[in-house]
């Protein structure tokens, strides 16, 4: 029998992004509920706190991150200082069916690990994974779970955050998606959503070529809603792919299994 301290309703779940925080409690995340969502320019040991108050003293919490050691470290001490006992998820050579195609592991982002893990648990088929948030992330898994490498750009938001810094008059937000604008910011909006779009388009193309087959494309990340909206392709959506892949790392590394 599971010790409290083991029971998915004793375990959370953390997401430490460059730009988010989200978590749950492992239980809850089969229902698709996610505990709560941060900004990570809101940490502060105050709001932090607050954020965890649900956590109690036992309690196991899996905790990934890809943000600031400084962050990193605030986010542990306020868990443990509630009396969790907290582990942090790194990169391996192999977990839960997935072998990485990097020589080092640690080069691998966690966050791209976990969502390998995840994609490879949601079914035995080749995935193509995009992620779309601070950067956008595209990585190829077989159907026997070897991963092919990827490709890292920014995302369509950080292009747009990018020119404005050159370029102060030009709007970072806002506009509509079409094939040749005829306004400053929906020609913005255009060409960042559709260079997101292309790459992702030309990663499928090279994927069925290396394959044979044509992998599931799988989509994820805060950016993720822009990018879809209005584009005419078979994809599944899912917004907290990390957060899954957490609870498939946590269930391996809990039951000692490597490969």
């Amino acid at each position: 029998m599971s010790t409290p301290a083991e029971s998915p309703s004793r375990t959370w779940l953390v997401d430490l992004g460059n730009t988010r925080i989200k978590w749950a409690r492992a239980d809850e995340l089969a229902t698709d509920a996610v505990s709560g969502r941060g900004r990570a320019e809101s940490f502060d040991a105050a709001r932090i706190d607050a954020w965890f108050d649900p956590v109690q003293p036992g309690d196991r919490v899996w905790l990934a991150s890809v943000t600031s050691p400084a962050a990193t470290a605030d986010v542990e001490a306020s868990l443990e200082r509630r009396g969790a006992v907290v582990t942090r998820a790194l990169t391996r050579p192999a977990l839960a069916g997935v072998r990485i195609a990097y020589a080092e592991p640690s080069r691998l982002g966690v966050d791209r690990f976990l969502a390998l893990l995840a994609a490879h648990a949601r079914g035995r088929e080749a995935w193509l994974i995009a992620s779309i948030g601070t950067a956008l992330t595209i990585d190829l898994l077989d159907a026997g779970g070897t991963h092919h490498g990827g490709l890292i750009a920014p995302s369509p938001t950080l292009m747009r955050e990018a020119l404005s810094r050159r370029a102060p008059h030009l709007p970072t937000t806002g506009g509509s998606v079409v094939e040749f604008a005829d306004d400053t910011t929906d020609a913005l909006a255009s060409g960042a959503i559709l260079s997101a779009r292309a790459l992702v388009e030309h990663a499928l193309r090279a994927a069925e070529a290396r394959l044979g087959v044509t992998p599931a494309l799988l989509v994820t990340g805060g950016g993720s809603d822009a990018v879809l909206d209005g584009w005419r392709v078979r994809a599944v959506h899912a917004l907290e792919l990390v957060l899954e892949g957490l609870a498939v790392y946590a269930q391996a590394a809990s039951a000692g299994i490597d490969g």
